[in-house]
């Protein structure tokens, strides 16, 4: 189930990324695997803390990581869903604009 589709901009990349409005995302830590769109995946789960900023939900600490390491830049994309088999799993699928 898709949980929000974001197009990053560059304040994602250097201070966090700002969840839309109707993420419906609770205030706590996720366990989340990192894929690609070339299919990719991280080797294990990463532990993404989700903080209020100003009123709003942010990914800081572990998100700064993943576009880091991603080589993400402004005007890539970012989905976030969670796959229940036998469990809750968070999912983020990362897409170059280039």
């Amino acid at each position: 189930m898709e949980i929000f589709t974001k197009q990053l901009t560059r304040v994602d990349l250097e201070k966090g990324l700002v969840l839309p409005p109707r993420s419906n995302l609770e205030h706590r830590e996720l366990s989340t695997i990192v894929e690609s769109s070339a299919g990719t995946r991280s080797p294990d789960p990463v532990t993404i803390p989700c903080s209020t900023t100003s009123g709003r939900l942010v990914f800081t600490r572990g998100w700064l990581d993943i576009a880091r390491d991603a080589g993400l830049r402004s005007g890539d994309t970012v989905t976030f869903y969670q796959e229940v088999n036998g469990g809750a799993q968070y999912k983020m699928r990362v897409r170059n604009a280039g």
